[in-house]
Order: C-alpha cells, then structure tokens, then sequence
C-alpha cells in the first residue's frame, strides 16, 4: 500500500493481493516480479515470501481509512483477476471499492476474460459504479482479444493500459473505451519501443476521441526516455461523471 504514487496516471495504491504468474511477453520484464524477488526469505518482510501469490486480507479496508480523494490503482503489485484469487475475495475488494466512493479505482489486469465474466455475473442488472473504471493492459497487436474482452464488460468507464508497448499496436477498435495510456518498458532488460508504434497509438486515438496518456519513454530506469512524444506530454484523463472525485493535479479530458 502506498498513499503516494510516483504512477504518473494515478495518486495511490493498494494492494489486497501481491504476487502473480506470467501469462504473455509484457509479463518477461515483470517490474514487480523484479522489486518483489529482491526481498525474498527476509523475515517479517512485506515480501518475505517474493513474488509468490499472497491474499492480504489485512489490507481490505485501507482504502476506507484515506478520506482524501484519491486515484487508487489496484493491485500494482499483482492481478486482482489471477485464477487462483477467489471469487469471494474479489468481491470483497468490490465492497470495499463500493463503500470508499469518494475515491477513483483503476483495475488494470491481463486476464480479460476473467474479469469480464466476474463482473458481468456480479453486476448483472446494473453496470459497475463509475468511481470504478476497469482496465486491461496489452502489449502489441496480438492480445487485441483484450480490449474485446473489456468492450463487452458491464462496465461505464473502460481503459487500456499499452505498456510495455514492445510491437506495432495495430488497428485498434477503442469503441467503449474511456481512456487509453501507452508506455515504453523499463528496467535492466528494457526492450526499447518505436517511435511509429506510439504515434499509431495515439494518432488513432485522436481519430477516435479517445483521451491519451503517454507515460514514458522507459529505458533502464523509467524516467530515462522522459515523457514527451512529440515534443510535449500528453496527460489526457477520462471525463468521469463527478468530476469533484477527481484529486487537483489530474488533468480532465472529453471523452
């Protein structure tokens, strides 16, 4: 859990799960993995155990403590949607996302299928409150499946997270989605992202009225490449039904 983020798209995070498994290439250079493993077999520590899935029921109720507004990304330390979380548990991260409404949550997984059909069974008759937008990441024109997934999950604030952005995005359909964030790898084995590959990203958001998020260049360390494509930052967010919700330094943009 952090109250302060250095996640140049959100406030905060919670992590009421940590630990995950690989399932595509954007999860070989897992920065998680990589900071989790470091402290493995530390006694007492948060990541005594590494990068081994771990339920923290300790944290549920976190995000109720913090009566500031905030954007809250969840799970950055794991994937709310991993096969072996149970249903029960993620329902209980949804009652607390539902009871903390003063707060925005992103939900951001690779396991689009399996957030669809939690959600779709979970909000069958209503779709998911709009303090609580869902993501799905990908990482290049072959897990554009992904963003069908999403499209098709009741939901009334969608996202895409194309980070790390290793390969051409492709034609990329953004009907029903609210906001689309592209960054470049970072780390010892960054693989380094084209320029024509976060130009077609975010030109097609243009084309589409889709809001843009350019996160970083990465490299070795995250900030190496800087932020600007282009020559500027582009720091668009979703427009959200109560924008009061939205903390002071985020940028509303249509869409």
């Amino acid at each position: 859990m952090a109250q302060n983020s250095a996640i140049e798209w959100t406030n905060a995070t919670w992590n009421p799960v940590t630990g995950c498994t690989k399932i595509s290439a954007g999860c070989d250079n897992c920065y998680a993995e990589r900071f989790s493993e470091r402290f493995r077999g530390v006694p007492n520590h948060p990541f005594e155990h590494g990068f081994d899935l771990m339920l923290r029921p300790e944290r549920m109720e976190q995000p109720l403590t913090w009566k500031k507004p905030k954007m809250i990304f969840v799970n950055s330390m794991s994937d709310l949607f991993h096969k072996k979380v149970p249903n029960s548990f993620i329902s209980e991260v949804f009652e607390t996302m539902e009871r903390a409404n003063w707060h925005v949550f992103q939900v951001l997984t690779k396991r689009s299928s399996l957030m669809k059909r939690f959600v779709n069974t979970r909000y069958r008759d209503k779709p998911v409150p709009s303090h609580i937008w869902l993501g799905t990441s990908l990482e290049d024109h072959s897990k554009r499946s992904r963003i069908k997934h999403l499209q098709d999950t009741n939901a009334e604030v969608r996202f895409l997270s194309i980070e790390p952005l290793i390969g051409p995005p492709g034609e990329l359909d953004l009907s029903k989605i609210r906001w689309v964030i592209v960054g470049g790898e970072s780390g010892p084995f960054a693989r380094p992202m084209q320029l024509s590959w976060a130009r077609s990203a975010r030109d097609q958001c243009t084309e589409q009225g889709v809001p843009f998020f350019f996160k970083q260049w990465g490299g070795f360390r995250p900030k190496s490449g800087g932020r600007e494509l282009d020559g500027r930052e582009w720091n668009e967010f979703p427009k959200v039904l109560i924008t009061s919700k939205m903390p002071d330094r985020q940028i509303i943009a249509s869409g």
